[in-house]
Order: C-alpha cells, then structure tokens, then sequence
C-alpha cells in the first residue's frame, strides 16, 4: 500500500451512519485504520466497540439527528450509509412504508447533510459519500420502494455535489450490488429455500457471488479521501458486473 494511504485521513473527523454492521462498520474500520476519527451514529452500537464513538441516532428523526451533531466541534468526512429495505411491487407495498422508507433512505441523508455542512465548509478536506445502490440505475424485481429511494439518493448526489462545490464539499456516491451483509443474510433466512434464493442472488451478478461489505467500504473510502480531491459528483459502482456487463450463459 503506498504509505500516503496508510495514514490519508490522519487528522480528520468523520461521521458513517449505519456504522454498527454491514458496510458502515467496514467504512468505519477502515478509516480507523488510516488514522480518522470515527463517530458512529446508530440505532445501536453493534460492532463498533474500539472503532468508532457510538452515538445513539435514528436519521429518520429530525430531533434525533440535531441531537447526534451537538457534541460533535469539528468534522471533515460524512459518510451517509443508513438505510433500510423493503420488499414487493407497487402493489405490495402499503403507503406508510413507502414513507417510511422514503423517510430513511432520503430524508436521513438530508437531515445528516443539512447538520454537517456547517462543520464540513470549515474543512479543507470536507467529503460527503452516500451510499446509494445498483438498483438506482437497474430494474430489480420486488425492489420497488427501495428502487424509488436510491434513485433519489444518486439524483439528490448530483445536485448536492453542485450545490456546495463552492463550499469546498465534494459529494459523491457508490451503487453496490448485492452486498453480503447482515440485512441481506436475515432476508435469505425468511426465504421458503435460503440456499436456492442465495444462489439466485449470486446468479445475476456476473462476477457469481456477492459484493462483500469490505470491498463498498473500500469504495467509499476511495471517494472520501483527500487524494481524490478532484473527484465530485461521481457515481462508483461495486456491483460484480451487474450493472454494465451481459455474459453469455
């Protein structure tokens, strides 16, 4: 690893929602590791223990967000992971969980965001990152909720990262694809066959297996970092080929 890397965020602040499994506890050890300090807002502390600074915060709550950011003087890095997941058609769905997911997925980003432009136009190396998905960008069956929220997440990125490229706030996103995480693995648990869903799962990505929560952190961390300074309103995709790539079967 070159040594600049090892130590890149040495000095900085951040904050990951979503930070106590899955891909927010990957973001959140590795900025640990290259010298960050890591404010972690969660329901619950999950795994967080020696990473990050748990701080009790459900970003579908104004009150509850206000109240995260009060001990926090000094940030450089938001990482906008939290988010929850529901599954069915149109027809499926009842109003009040398209609210509720709606409410998470995209009013939480606005809710954090809002709280730390504050902080982050002091910085010098001030990076927002949200996590959105490949279903912002792919038809997925029985996704359509969730689809309908990340598609906002890579539009609100767009026009975020043009709203404060004046303030010095980069704002980028990442679309992963199938992730190996808690949330998924509790979904293959309720399905009639686990092994056969799980397979059907790693099936439609062309790489045949599931994106692992280390390799969308590592994405995150790529466009959080002050040596991509350059680098704003971009979507990164971590998908295993699902996205761009039709293998013949």
């Amino acid at each position: 690893m070159d040594k600049r890397m090892s130590t890149e965020f040495a000095g900085l602040t951040a904050v990951v929602t979503g930070a106590g499994s899955g891909i927010g506890l990957s973001t959140a050890k590795i900025l640990k590791e290259r010298g960050a300090t890591v404010y972690g807002f969660d329901l619950a502390e999950g795994g967080m223990s020696g990473i990050a600074t748990w701080v009790q915060c459900d970003v579908g709550d104004d009150a509850s967000v206000l109240k995260a950011f009060e001990g926090i003087s000094k940030l450089d890095i938001l990482i906008n992971n939290a988010a929850i997941s529901a599954v069915g058609t149109i027809e499926a769905n009842p109003s009040e969980e398209w609210l509720k997911v709606l409410n998470v997925n995209v009013l939480g980003i606005v809710r954090t965001s809002k709280s730390a432009l504050p902080l982050l136009r002091k910085s010098k190396s001030a990076a927002i990152v949200n996590t959105c998905s490949v279903a912002a960008t792919a038809g997925i069956p029985k996704r359509a909720v969730y689809s309908a929220s990340k598609g906002a997440v890579l539009s609100l990125t767009l026009a975020m990262a043009n709203d404060h490229i004046a303030d010095g706030v980069r704002v980028n996103c990442v679309n992963p694809g199938t992730a190996d995480t808690p949330w998924v693995q509790r979904l293959l648990a309720q399905a009639a066959d686990p092994v056969a869903e799980r397979k059907a799962l790693e099936g439609r990505q062309p790489l045949g297996r599931l994106v692992s929560p280390e390799e969308v952190a590592s994405a995150i961390c790529y466009l959080a970092s002050p040596l991509q300074g350059s680098t704003t309103g971009t979507s990164l995709t971590v998908d295993g080929g699902m996205q761009g790539l039709r293998i013949p079967k």
